[in-house]
C-alpha cells in the first residue's frame, strides 16, 4: 500500500520540491550505491621519443593548445580521472619557470617563451579541471641535459650558473645528489610550482643518482661524485653506496614534508623501477636500483613519506623473473602505512611485444589484489591504439573516484543543497555547497527503471537539465581534494494530488 502523507502549505512555500502535472520530488532517506573508485591515470610525456605533447617542438601555439585539448577530451571520454604531466625533463620547464629555463619541447630552442606568450602548465591544468581530471606534475629530479637534446644549453641554465653542481655521466650530465646545494636546489624548483600552480599532485621519475652507464670497453662507468665524497661523505661515516642512498632519502623526506607544510593536500608520489632488488620476492631477477641508482624506495613506502608509489610494473604477467603479479603483491605488502600502490603499466607494449589482453588482464589483477587502481604509460599509447582504446573503454564503462587519503584529511565536505525547477528545455536540478571547504568535484547519482547512473562532473558545473526522461530518483555530494565524499542530498519523485488548499502526495 503506497504511503502518503497530506501537506497543507502551498506549493510557492515549498522551494525544495517541485510541482507539475501530477509529479513532484521530496527529499527521501534513498541511499544511492557508492561510487567506484580508482585511480586511472596515464602519463602524458614530453621528453624525446616518449613525447605525447607537443607532438614536435616548435609548434604554433594553437595547435600546441588544441593537441593537449585533444589529449584531455579523450582522457575524460575514456574515464581516466588523472594526468600525470611532465613539466621539467632535465632542469628545464615547461611552464612559466623563475628558475630554470624554458624547455625546448615547447619552441625548439632552450630558453625561448612561447609567442604568443602563455603558460602551458597553467594551462594543462585549467583544462584539466574543466574535465574532472586530476592533474599531477612529473619532475624528473636530477637529469641536467637529455641525450638527446637537440638544442644548446640555455645562459640560465644549471650548468652555466653552477656548473659545480652538475657532473658528466657518461651521455648526460646530472646534478650530484650528494652536494646539498643540488638538494636544495631542486627542492626550490618543486616548491616553486606547488606554491604558484594549482596542482592536484607532484610525481618523481625513477631517476635519481644515473642508471648505469658503460664504456667503450664494456665497463661500468663509476659515477663522478668524489668533491662531494671527500666533502660530506667521508666523515658521515657511512659507506659510499650507503651515504649515496642517504642523499637520495633525505631528499625525498624534505620534498614530503615541504610540499605538505605549504599545501597539505597536495599528493606526493614516485614511480620507481619495478625492482626494488633481485630476489624481492625470490624468482624476481633485473636491475639492484637499490644498489645501482640508489633508490631505497620501498623505506620512502615503508616511512609514509609517499602519498602513492607507482612502480613501473613494465612486464607481462606470464615472464617468471618480473612477473607482474608477483611484483605488484610485493610491493602492497611493503606498503605498511596504508598509502596507495598504483602499477605503473606500460600500453607501450600493447599489441607489440605484449599480446592485445594483457593490459587488460593486468588491469583485472590490478583490481582482484585491491590496488586501487593504475597509471598507463603513456597516454598517446592509448589514442593511437583503437584496440587498446576500446577494450579500456568497456574496463572503465563507469566513472570512478580517486581513493581517498585519509592520513591528509578525514573529515568530509557538508551535505550539499539540491533544489529543482522547470526549465524550458525540461526538468532542472541546480546544487550547492553548504559552506565549509571547497568543493573539488560532484557525484550526481540518478535512478530511471531501478537502474542507477553515475556522473562525477567538475566543480564548476552546479546543474543537470534531464529532457526526455525524468528520473525517479536524483542524489548529490560534494568531494574534496583529497576524496572524502559528503553526505548526499537526495530528492524522489512523488505523485501529487491537489485537495482544496491542500495536496497529498503518494512516495
Amino acid at each position: 500500500m503506497a504511503r502518503t502523507r497530506i501537506l497543507s502549505v502551498f506549493f510557492w512555500l515549498m522551494p525544495a520540491m517541485f510541482f507539475a502535472a501530477g509529479m513532484t520530488y521530496v527529499p527521501t532517506d534513498v541511499t544511492p550505491p557508492k561510487p567506484p573508485r580508482e585511480f586511472r591515470g596515464a602519463w602524458i610525456a614530453a621528453v624525446a621519443t616518449n613525447q605525447d605533447w607537443p607532438s614536435k617542438p616548435g609548434l604554433p601555439v594553437a595547435q600546441q593548445k588544441a593537441e593537449l585539448i585533444a589529449l584531455l577530451d579523450r582522457a575524460a571520454q575514456l574515464h581516466l580521472n588523472a594526468i600525470i604531466f611532465q613539466v621539467r625533463p632535465a632542469c628545464d620547464a615547461l611552464y612559466a619557470s623563475p628558475i630554470e629555463p624554458w624547455s625546448e619541447r615547447i619552441t625548439g630552442t632552450q630558453g625561448k617563451a612561447p609567442q604568443p606568450f602563455y603558460d602551458p602548465l597553467a594551462f594543462a591544468i585549467a583544462e584539466a579541471h574543466k574535465r574532472g581530471l586530476e592533474l599531477h606534475a612529473w619532475f624528473n629530479p636530477f637529469r641536467a641535459t637529455h641525450p638527446l637534446a637537440e638544442s644548446r644549453v640555455a645562459l640560465n641554465h644549471i650548468s652555466k650558473t653552477h656548473p659545480e653542481l652538475v657532473r658528466q655521466y657518461g651521455r648526460q650530465s646530472v646534478l650530484d645528489a650528494g652536494e646539498p646545494a643540488a638538494r636544495e636546489y631542486v627542492l626550490r624548483v618543486v616548491m616553486d610550482v606547488v606554491r604558484r600552480y594549482d596542482v592536484d599532485g607532484v610525481q618523481f621519475d625513477d631517476y635519481f643518482y644515473p642508471y648505469p652507464e658503460k664504456n667503450v670497453s664494456g665497463r661500468e662507468l663509476n659515477f663522478p661524485d668524489d668533491v662531494s665524497w671527500q666533502k660530506y661523505g667521508v666523515s658521515s661515516g657511512l659507506s659510499r653506496d650507503d651515504w649515496r642512498r642517504a642523499n637520495v632519502n633525505q631528499f625525498i623526506q624534505s620534498v614530503y614534508h615541504s610540499i605538505k607544510a605549504l599545501k597539505p593536500w597536495v599528493k606526493f608520489g614516485v614511480s620507481p623501477f619495478g625492482i626494488w632488488r633481485p630476489g624481492f620476492p625470490s624468482q624476481i631477477k633485473g636491475l639492484d636500483t637499490y644498489a645501482k641508482i640508489y633508490a631505497d624506495s620501498r623505506l620512502w613506502l615503508a616511512n609514509g613519506w609517499l602519498d602513492y608509489c607507482a612502480p613501473q610494473l613494465y612486464w607481462p604477467i606470464d615472464q617468471k623473473e618480473k612477473s607482474f603479479p608477483v611484483l605488484l603483491q610485493w610491493w602492497r605488502a611493503q606498503n605498511v602505512r596504508g598509502r596507495h600502490v598504483w602499477p605503473g603499466l606500460y600500453d607501450v607494449s600493447a599489441g607489440k611485444e605484449f599480446s592485445d589482453n594483457e593490459i587488460p588482464r593486468q588491469i583485472q589483477i590490478a583490481r582482484e589484489q585491491s590496488a586501487g587502481g593504475e597509471i598507463h604509460f603513456h597516454l598517446r599509447s592509448i589514442t593511437q591504439n583503437p584496440v587498446l582504446a576500446d577494450a579500456l573503454r568497456h574496463i572503465y564503462s563507469q566513472p570512478a573516484l580517486i581513493p581517498a587519503s585519509p592520513w591528509l584529511d578525514s573529515i568530509p565536505p557538508d551535505k550539499p543543497k539540491l533544489t529543482i525547477g522547470e526549465s524550458r528545455a525540461g526538468l532542472r536540478f541546480q546544487w550547492e555547497s553548504s559552506g565549509g571547504e571547497p568543493t573539488w568535484l560532484w557525484v550526481l547519482q540518478f535512478r530511471t527503471n531501478e537502474v542507477w547512473t553515475t556522473e562525477i562532473l567538475p566543480a564548476d558545473q552546479t546543474s543537470r537539465t534531464f529532457f526526455d526522461s525524468k528520473p525517479d530518483v536524483v542524489s548529490i555530494s560534494a568531494v574534496d581534494r583529497v576524496g572524502n565524499e559528503s553526505e548526499p542530498a537526495v530528492l524522489k519523485k512523488s505523485q501529487l494530488v491537489r485537495i482544496g488548499k491542500g495536496m497529498i502526495i503518494s512516495n
